[in-house]
């Protein structure tokens, strides 16, 4: 029997990153795509370490092209690509007014036409086949926006409306393909040390923060289970106040007086450090940065939402029996 062929754009470093490697663990074919080739050879090692198969292939999403090409040398390396995950981005952290326009031009062909690229190559493919899900990696903040990443979170948010666009598209076609949204809250990413930013002080992902291996299990259970619109990983606190049911105002309010302070350390950062808008940093001449980022001691190795996720069928049974047990209690009472 063929083994499984998984592409994950962005996989050099962060969430991408250890799904690769949760991949290999199940000894899956993968291909990884990025630009950064240090990145990605150690991503390869990490995939076959784990008791995969690895073909990493430099490409930069932003090009259809390069990205078009990485699709077919999967395919005829590896075979028919069953998964297709986006998860590739870059940022810009600082106030709109203080961003350039070739700067919010590249985080937009990046983080947002990078996945719209990479869904049409996946797409392309499987059609034919009627077969393969496409699984993109989301924000929580894209039904939210906060402070100080405009171009990212404007991503974030297109993300959510062409998804939701082809999903009904297949629908309409009775298409066996399926495309989710995995919603990420605050993970420990290498992103935060590498992304171009004007702040003052160091940037932060604003708490509570998770470990990237808690996100790259949800990704993966979107995958084997793809016929939900979106999961959710973990919370946030924008989530959490939106859950609330906060008027708009008064939320517009609050990020407004505390978004910008909680996505900075104390920590001062140099105005022109090194960031990976427009060539990656773990190039052929830098080096490789891992899955994880700076805040280990901070960051959190389970989410309870994942549980709940995997046991929905449970959970529903267990509120089912709640709610009858509530209901015979109640009649017995007016007995």
């Amino acid at each position: 029997m063929a083994r499984q062929v998984v592409v994950i754009t962005g996989a050099s470093a962060g969430i991408g990153r250890a799904t690769a490697r949760l991949y290999g663990a199940r000894g899956v074919q993968v291909g990884l795509l990025a630009r950064g080739r240090a990145g990605l050879d150690a991503a390869a090692k990490d995939v076959e370490n784990a008791g995969g198969t690895a073909l990493a292939i430099p490409t930069d999403v932003a090009d259809y092209q390069q990205v078009q090409a990485a699709a077919t040398q999967v395919e005829n390396d590896l075979g028919p690509i069953d998964v297709w995950i986006n998860v590739a981005f870059t940022s810009v952290f600082a106030p709109f007014h203080e961003i350039k326009p070739d700067e919010f031009r590249r985080v937009t062909e990046v983080s947002y036409l990078g996945f719209v690229y990479g869904t049409m190559a996946a797409l392309s493919r499987m059609r034919s086949r009627d077969r393969g899900t496409i699984v993109q990696v989301g924000s929580a903040l894209s039904e939210r926006s906060i402070p100080l990443q405009s171009a990212y979170y404007g991503a974030k948010h297109a993300i959510n409306g062409f998804t939701e666009s082809l999903r009904t598209e297949l629908i309409h076609d009775g298409s066996n393909i399926h495309i989710t949204v995995v919603q990420m809250p605050a993970v420990n990413t290498p992103q935060f040390s590498w992304v171009l930013s004007r702040l003052p002080r160091h940037p932060q992902p604003v708490p509570p923060i998770y470990q990237p291996e808690v996100a790259a299990r949800g990704v993966i259970f979107a995958a084997d289970h793809p016929q939900r619109k979106q999961y959710w990983v973990g919370t946030s606190t924008v989530g959490t106040l939106l859950g609330q049911k906060i008027a708009p105002a008064l939320l517009d309010r609050y990020l407004a007086k505390t978004g910008y302070q909680s996505q900075q350390t104390t920590d001062k950062v140099v105005a022109d450090r090194p960031h990976n808008l427009w060539s990656p940093l773990d190039g052929a001449d830098g080096h490789d940065y891992g899955a994880h980022g700076e805040f280990d001691n901070r960051a959190h190795h389970r989410a309870p939402q994942l549980w709940f996720s995997h046991h929905a069928r449970l959970v529903s049974a267990a509120v089912a029996v709640a709610v009858t047990a509530a209901g015979a209690a109640t009649w017995l009472r007016r007995s």
